[in-house]
């Protein structure tokens, strides 16, 4: 149950960042470790890691971050600005084997996991940044989904969710997420990618602060189907969706093969892609970010980022992995944060004006309070 009096009028209080730890295994406490050695980054936010003070200590000497300092909390109200909080979700002892999957792993990084999105939604924290998981040995009774985007639309209870890679001014929507190839021709219809399409226009304008985003739809097909050589899906389902969007007042273009959208640099006269498929917005997307991309999953009611790689096993421990996107999934989650609350009071804004001038009528009113929801 969201809460929705204790996600408002927080304006002024620092931004409260709950870190879930991930695979204990992997590279993720060590990009944090580094991230967070920077001072600096602690003047952004309010940083409160959901793991263990005892596996944190480990990758500390792993590393040599003997100067990272820390402090432990029962609860994040407790949480100490300026410093690196840790809540421990469990206080016993556990077994860490550095890049190797195993059930404790899985079973450390569901907990921390749900622990971190029960205060966000308790409003406890303002958002969350999830380091990355073993898509394998975290599944369980309890935790059934092929990751963290729609482990997250179930437990946030979103009508719609869309994987958005970022990085700069780049955004790849993924419209199919974690779906096996083979799945996506009897998936993608033309509801499906007018939702999504609402969804990543919704998102550029409220969380990017883009007033009029252009968006680009990807061709299912190669040379997007060659009028039915090749597949008929562009022309009798894409294309179609394309235009009910554009005549609906979002501004999708396309659809376009992608070799060539990416190859010539097309994705740049866009403020948005939407990629059919993973793979499709993924390469293109690592090839220009690989290091510095964030994932950030548009249409929940609160704010997530994540760094846009995984576990890493085979360089976990060496002192190797690059923090960097890790860093920008802070600032990402800290700067959507801030872009909601403004887009949201300029909103309400509109809305009393245009109340007080009795220009406004019931579709214009439904549309502007949708902007009231609890985001933080």
């Amino acid at each position: 149950m969201i809460n929705n009096k204790t996600n408002q009028n927080k304006e002024n209080e620092p931004i409260k960042i709950g870190i879930s730890q991930g695979d204990i295994n992997g590279i993720g406490y060590e990009v944090m470790l580094k991230c967070f050695s920077d001072p600096r980054m602690m003047d952004n936010c309010t940083p409160i890691l959901y793991g263990s003070s005892k596996v944190l200590s480990y990758h500390k000497k792993l590393i040599g971050a003997n100067d990272f300092s820390f402090v432990n909390i029962r609860h994040a109200e407790q949480a100490e600005p300026h410093k690196f909080n840790v809540l421990n979700i469990i206080q016993d002892e556990v077994k860490i084997d550095i890049g190797q999957p195993t059930e404790i792993g899985g079973s450390l990084a569901a907990l921390s996991l749900d622990k971190t999105c029960q205060e966000l939604m308790d409003g406890k924290i303002d958002a969350i940044v999830t380091n990355p998981i073993n898509k394998k040995n975290i599944q369980s009774e309890t935790f059934n989904f092929p990751g963290h985007t729609e482990y997250l639309t179930r437990k946030f209870k979103a009508e719609e969710s869309l994987m958005v890679m970022t990085c700069r001014n780049i955004h790849i929507g993924i419209m199919t997420n974690h779906l096996a190839l083979k799945e996506v021709p009897n998936v993608i219809t033309k509801d499906l990618i007018i939702r999504k399409l609402r969804v990543m226009d919704r998102s550029l304008r409220r969380d990017f602060g883009i007033r009029l985003p252009k968006i680009a739809v990807l061709a299912l097909n190669p040379h997007a189907g060659d009028h039915g050589l090749i597949g008929n899906e562009d022309d009798a389902i894409v294309a179609p969706a394309i235009k009910e969007a554009f005549d609906n007042g979002i501004l999708a273009f396309g659809p376009y093969p992608s070799d060539g959208f990416f190859g010539n640099g097309s994705m740049n006269d866009f403020d948005g892609v939407m990629a059919l498929y993973h793979d499709q917005g993924l390469i293109p997307f690592k090839l220009m970010s690989f290091t510095e991309g964030v994932n950030f999953t548009a249409g929940l009611p609160f704010v997530r980022t994540s760094p846009a790689h995984g576990t890493a096993y085979e360089i976990a421990g060496k002192n190797q992995a690059s923090a960097q996107s890790f860093r920008n999934a802070v600032f990402l989650a800290t700067d959507i944060i801030k872009n909601r609350r403004e887009f949201d009071n300029l909103s309400k804004d509109t809305l009393k004006t245009a109340k007080r001038d009795n220009f406004v009528d019931e579709d214009i009113t439904k549309e502007l309070q949708k902007e009231d929801e609890p985001t933080i």
